[in-house]
């Protein structure tokens, strides 16, 4: 007889991606460690792990607070019907309560970095779970998608530092604009319903071609931004592996990519994204301690 117990965390994860967490969780680790290569702060274990923590906490209580206001739409969706709310699998309350406590886990998490982030905790939380309903009302989603993801890098590094400096800022800058170009991809697979539904993503407004292009032009900014870091530190050769892996993988996600193809999407959007943050952020890292 199956456990349910294991079947209902399966399903939670699941329901909140948690292997998407490979997006943005890099990134932290690049403004974690970079503040220690900056500035006079060592490495300590309780802040490094109470990071880790916030991340994880502040994903959980977005995404399943998005799965939550999106039930209807999923359910209406081919694509999305069977994710967990909308099959079943998960009540829409208990997914609430589960956004709610990971919101509550996430400010107290930081109330233990320092005044700071704990003082700034609620915009964060009101940045990545408010994306929930931009789509209802703005094209500009997927921006507010890649604001919250582009907090990991500052986010970490103001819990080591307390402060703010151009470096980390240009590595979420990066993060910004990779995710709101990426997003836009992903969303084409959806520029039909989303017309049907009246949603405002930007293949439902401008078509896929012009969403191509508009995705093009902030990975090309991502590009430009890649190379100005990288000047900017002056930290060597690994860094520039770094550079050249991750726009190398940016430009293969837009030749794979094709409209009417959702197994391309999907390999651009979770294995090629993903790959190149991983790769990013262990040659940055690196450059960081060997020159």
């Amino acid at each position: 007889m199956t456990n349910p117990k294991p079947l209902a965390f399966k399903n939670y994860l699941s329901l909140v991606k948690f292997s998407h967490t490979i997006f943005a969780l890099p990134f932290a680790l690049i403004g974690y460690f970079l503040a220690i290569y900056q500035t006079d702060f060592n490495f300590t274990p309780k802040v490094f792990f109470l990071v880790m923590l916030c991340m994880v906490f502040a994903r959980n209580a977005a995404m399943s607070f998005n799965r939550v206001t999106d039930r209807f739409i999923d359910k209406r969706n081919p694509r999305t019907a069977s994710r967990e709310i909308p099959s079943g699998k998960i009540h829409p309350r208990n997914a609430f309560i589960f956004s709610i406590l990971n919101a509550i886990l996430f400010i107290v998490t930081t109330f233990f970095i320092n005044r700071l982030v704990f003082y700034l905790s609620p915009l964060a939380l009101l940045i990545v779970m408010g994306y929930s309903y931009s789509k209802r009302y703005t094209s500009l989603c997927h921006f507010i998608l890649g604001l919250g993801l582009s907090l990991a890098p500052i986010g970490a590094y103001l819990s080591v530092t307390g402060h703010c400096a151009v470096v980390p800022l240009l590595f979420s800058s990066i993060v910004f604009l990779w995710v709101s170009g990426f997003d836009i991809l992903y969303s084409i697979q959806d520029e039909e319903f989303d017309k049907e539904e009246l949603l405002k993503s930007i293949p439902a407004i401008f078509g896929w071609k012009k969403a191509r292009l508009f995705s093009g032009i902030l990975h090309t900014l991502v590009v430009i931004l890649v190379i100005k870091v990288g000047i900017l530190m002056g930290t060597g050769i690994y860094y520039w592996v770094a550079a050249w892996i991750f726009i190398s993988l940016l430009a293969l996600q837009h030749l794979v990519i094709k409209r009417n193809s959702e197994k391309r999407i999907n390999f651009a959007f979770a294995w090629l994204n993903g790959l190149a943050s991983l790769l990013y952020a262990l040659f940055t890292i690196i450059s960081f301690y060997i020159q």
